[in-house]
């Protein structure tokens, strides 16, 4: 079992803040209450012994393992980046995806809200206000079968996050502000509120199967139920419109299901690899992954994974190779804390900062250009990529073109602002590719692997 340092400080704080009060208690106490103090303390002291059994335990096991791979991973939000490892049990990660799932439809629910009050209003619009067009009696009347849906998703996030509510910005009028997406703070024990979610069952693909708790058969059932209204309301032609009113594309966003409500809503369902990939479980702050990989005979290779943002670069300067994620679909959005900025922009400029760290300057470097599928339909679907990135010029709107031109402008910052020459290689990706053998053959040749 391994004990976090902010659960041995919590505990240490409780045994200190019990010796401490038997100060400010009237005197003289109780025999009883006298036992009672005595006995809290000798089990305090006991928990607290324990833990430093525990802390020296690990400490002596770090020394006799070999030195791990240490692998930064770096992207702005919603690039696309680590996901948590207990995701990948596929009995009970289909929470995670009915969580997504819920989110998505709150989201529609939310612009439809918002739609529904600017026509009831009354209040003749002003030439800036957003035209919605006519609110039918079958949104409306899907918009209340869908409430219970709520319950679901604060059910999903209790164990997530035990006592947590939803946030301001899921209830704000404005669905831009919104976020799909589900995060839990690096700084509460998330592998811990995973495991909750999970209710701690970790059983292999050929273990026995485990009794589905009460809570999740019921959200299970609930969704199967309302399934066929999740349908109607993402298909609905008003919906579509008010979303465009919105600037609002779903299928570009994390934890994106709703192309798929049948098939993940089923009773049945047990969730694909590429729905675990899929799902999200965004995390504020950093997060450390330890995980052992063998090939063959060959002892296991320890490996340490830090998912963290670009500002906390010079915490790790002891890292072996770089993962940096820059997805291409972004090239017309903006960031949700400054709608000034591009979002790709952004990423460049990221990168360039990275590159240029003289902390990084002997790590290898791994870039992949994500979510090259939703790049793909964007421009399919007739999005300028030249609009956005002015650069380009008239260069031919196509996939093929457009993700050249920023692979090349990448690989270009790479060897223009490291400080010294080094390893580089560049990935196309999307979401659920990231099992290519190329990139496996040629992270082995970088001896990462």
């Amino acid at each position: 079992m391994m004990i976090g340092r902010k659960e041995v400080l919590a505990i240490r704080m409780s045994f200190h803040s019990s010796v401490s009060n038997h100060h400010h208690d009237d005197w003289p106490r109780h025999p009883a209450e006298r036992e009672a103090r005595l006995q809290s303390e000798r089990e305090a002291k006991k928990r607290s012994d324990l833990i430093d059994q525990e802390l020296n335990r690990q400490r002596a096991a770090e020394k006799k393992a070999d030195k791990p791979v240490k692998i930064l991973l770096l992207g702005q939000s919603e690039s696309g980046a680590l996901l948590s490892t207990p995701a990948r049990s596929p009995s009970h990660s289909h929470r995670l995806v009915h969580l997504n799932v819920v989110r998505s439809i709150r989201l529609i629910v939310s612009a439809l809200a918002e739609a529904e009050a600017v026509s009831s209003s009354g209040v003749p619009p002003s030439p800036d206000d957003p035209v919605y067009p006519p609110i039918t009696p079958e949104l409306l009347t899907l918009k209340m079968r869908l409430l219970p849906l709520q319950q679901v998703e604060e059910a999903l996030l209790g164990k997530l996050t035990p006592g947590a509510k939803l946030s301001a910005a899921q209830d704000s009028a404005n669905p831009q502000r919104d976020s799909s997406e589900v995060y839990i703070n690096s700084a509460t024990p998330w592998k811990g509120a995973f495991s909750r979610l999970m209710n701690n069952v970790r059983s292999s693909v050929d273990g026995p199967e485990v009794n589905e708790p009460q809570d999740s058969r019921d959200a299970r059932q609930l969704l199967y139920a309302c399934s066929e209204d999740m349908i109607r309301l993402w298909n609905h032609p008003t919906i579509k419109l008010i979303l465009e009113v919105h600037r609002l594309r779903l299928e570009d966003m994390a934890g994106f299901f709703l192309d798929s409500i049948e098939r993940v809503t089923a009773l049945s369902y047990e969730p694909t690899d590429d729905d675990i990939l899929k799902a999200r479980l965004k995390t504020l702050g950093v997060s450390e992954h330890h995980f052992s990989l063998k090939a063959g005979n060959v002892v296991p290779q320890s490996w340490v994974v830090y998912d963290v943002g670009g500002a906390r670069v010079p915490f790790f300067d002891s890292v072996d190779a770089l993962i940096f994620l820059a997805p291409l679909s972004c090239f017309d959005q903006v960031l949700a804390e400054d709608e000034t900025v591009n979002r790709l922009e952004d990423s460049i400029l990221l990168w360039k900062t990275i590159v240029a760290s003289p902390l990084l300057k002997d790590t290898s470097l791994i870039l992949f250009l994500n979510k090259c599928d939703i790049l793909k339909a964007k421009l399919a679907s007739g999005q300028k990529f030249s609009e956005y990135v002015v650069s380009y010029g008239d260069r031919p709107n196509d996939f093929e073109h457009a993700s050249q031109y920023m692979k090349k402008k990448f690989t270009m910052i790479a060897k223009q602002y490291s400080p010294e020459p080094r390893s580089f290689y560049s990935y196309f990706t999307a979401v659920t590719v990231m099992r290519d053998m190329l990139v496996r053959q040629n992270l082995t040749r970088s001896r990462l692997v």
